[in-house]
């Protein structure tokens, strides 16, 4: 995935680059990009995970027309963590205030910020991998097993991003 900071940074036009070599706009403008960019990673995360949560919803329905009831509720509980951390991450706050916001977030906090959404890529494989066992499992014994390791996956990513404000508070 391409840096989203970078990408910003280095679509600047000619004004904004004079605007930023202003004292004190420099450094407001910065931060700016970063929270801009940290929103377009979050939305990149949140539409990358919606695709998974989609599949596991069209193999909740495959498992219903299989007659495999037994393990709907626990299909159910994976799609709940999933889809609260993909709300979490779509309605979270991107850098928290602005040049007046009564947070001030300096532009390594917002650095840090980045790179732990940034990290949250790698939770993305791990919730595809993890789909891919249940939709490979169904139909047979290891389908609870395959429910259960995307039950537990889920839960990390929400811990994960609970964890979000302590990048900031610490």
């Amino acid at each position: 995935m391409t840096d989203m900071f970078s990408k910003i940074t280095d679509s600047q036009n000619l004004l904004e680059k004079i605007a930023g070599k202003v004292p004190g706009f420099g450094g407001y403008l910065k931060e700016e990009q970063r929270r801009t960019a940290d929103k377009m990673l979050r939305e990149t995360l949140a539409q990358r995970y919606d695709e998974q949560w989609a599949r596991i919803s069209e193999i909740q329905r495959r498992m219903i027309g299989e007659g495999m009831i037994d393990q709907i509720d626990n299909m159910e509980a994976a799609a709940i963590k999933l889809r609260n951390f993909i709300d979490g991450m779509k309605t979270a706050s991107y850098g928290y205030g602005g040049l007046f916001g009564a947070v001030k977030i300096n532009d390594a906090e917002l650095a840090k910020l980045y790179d732990f959404d940034n990290q949250l890529l790698e939770g993305v494989g791990r919730v595809t991998s993890a789909v891919d066992n249940v939709d490979a499992s169904v139909g047979t014994d290891g389908l609870p097993a395959a429910i259960r390791n995307l039950t537990n996956i889920c839960a990390e990513c929400v811990t994960a991003f609970d964890r979000r404000k302590d990048v900031i508070t610490s």
